[in-house]
């Protein structure tokens, strides 16, 4: 019962670090490409240094444990596998035009009526009617081509870097990908507190275990929300979605209490199933993204800010 009350707390506590990282969206300025890339960037850097450092590495170590021995790979390259499997199938899944999430949907469904009306209200006046000498009148043809099917109007319409639906799937998947990272570090806590008396294994341990984890957790809230801000979802939007992805930590946490042993077995699988998760959100989305307006600089000193800052917190609260 104490280790079912510790991992909630212990949970909690890791869910409000994430919370506490989304809540950084309230400083952040508003809808900005540069923001957004560099965000996207520092959220790349974030995911790639803890895909080994808090997922990958630990996954190892606990596949050697188990007795895989050299061939601890094994599980692991499972889960890495299923991992980026499983995101590939929810990009397959997800519906053409992800709009569910934005609080901008209902503005540019609205700006799409306002052009159609006029292009309407623009053809009506072409179909004027001119009298000629003879008191006939003639018409004159409708002009089909405006401005806005001109070539060079249309070049510009094809070279737009990204749709918004692009744009807001890559978001998706980003919440994905932290989501689903932040699952086995909840089993984690919650084993942890479970195994409160086995040999090795102390209270204090188990507390280290939870502060560390929710100390990593702050930059992977920040990861989230500020990208959504800079995308022009609103501050509210952002931090929730932010804080969201921390949810499912508690959840865990009761899982990992209730089925330590099960858990033990399968918990290299798990952590490297989201490093799998979150390296193929990186390679496929969030570079692309954040390379699609020429800011390819910009995205890279935010990969290595976000990279080094996710390094330096999980090498020393290991």
């Amino acid at each position: 019962m104490h280790g079912l009350l510790n991992a909630i707390y212990g949970t909690l506590f890791t869910w409000g670090v994430t919370a506490l990282g989304a809540a950084c969206v309230l400083v952040v300025p508003g809808k900005r490409r540069d923001v957004l890339d560099f965000s996207l960037g520092f959220s790349g850097g974030v995911m790639l240094a803890a895909s080994y450092w808090s997922l990958l590495s630990p996954a190892l170590e606990l596949a050697e444990q188990q007795g895989w021995g050299k061939g601890s790979c094994i599980p692991v390259t499972l889960g890495l596998v299923l991992g980026a499997g499983f995101v590939l199938l929810a990009d397959l899944l997800l519906p053409d035009t992800v709009t569910f999430m934005s609080d901008e949907s209902a503005v540019e469904k609205k700006c799409e009526s306002e052009t159609e009306s006029s292009r309407t209200d623009d053809e009506s006046h072409d179909m004027s009617r001119d009298t000629s000498r003879d008191g006939e009148l003639r018409h004159r043809k409708p002009n089909l081509t405006s401005d806005k099917d001109t070539p060079t109007s249309a070049k510009n319409r094809i070279s737009t870097p990204q749709p918004r639906a692009v744009q807001l799937r890559r978001l998706v998947l980003l919440i994905v990908a932290i989501t689903v990272h932040n699952f086995p570090e909840g089993l984690a806590v919650g084993v942890g507190y479970a195994s409160v008396g086995r040999p090795g294994v102390t209270l204090q341990q188990a507390h280290n275990l939870a502060l560390g984890i929710g100390l990593q957790n702050f930059p992977e809230g920040l990861a989230v929300s500020v990208p959504l801000k800079a995308a022009g979802f609103s501050t509210l939007n952002s931090f929730f979605w932010g804080q969201a992805s921390g949810m499912v930590e508690p959840v865990a946490g009761i899982i990992g209490v209730i089925c330590v042993t099960l858990v033990e077995q399968i918990l290299s699988v798990a952590l490297s199933f989201a490093a799998g998760a979150m390296i193929w959100v990186v390679c496929n989305d969030i570079v692309p993204e954040s390379s699609s307006h020429h800011n390819t600089r910009l995205c890279s000193v935010g990969v290595i800010i976000g990279f080094v800052v996710m390094m330096c917190l999980d090498t020393a609260l290991a």
